[in-house]
């Protein structure tokens, strides 16, 4: 004979062992709410350079640093060309 249980026994079986109050609902669309960090995949040969995800935003911000040093200098040059000066 396969063992069965009915319903009402299997939903007070799992109701002593489990608190599903605790569960946290994943919401998808737009509907989803931005709380905490935003997770992003990394492709395997960009992973093994970082052991963690501290060295992933170390290395961001030097790059955004880089950008933003670069971008002032071009724009410093651009204002200072020969036929910009008087």
């Amino acid at each position: 004979m396969p063992m069965t249980q009915d319903k009402s026994e299997m939903e007070d079986d799992l109701l002593s062992k489990y608190d599903l109050k605790s569960l946290r609902v994943r919401k998808l669309g737009p509907e989803r709410r931005r709380f905490g960090p935003t997770t992003i995949r990394l492709e395997p040969d960009v992973a093994e350079m970082f052991p963690d995800a501290d060295a992933v935003n170390e290395a961001l911000r030097f790059l955004i640093r880089v950008v933003q040093q670069n971008q002032a200098f071009v724009s410093e040059t651009l204002n200072t060309t020969p036929e910009n000066t008087d």
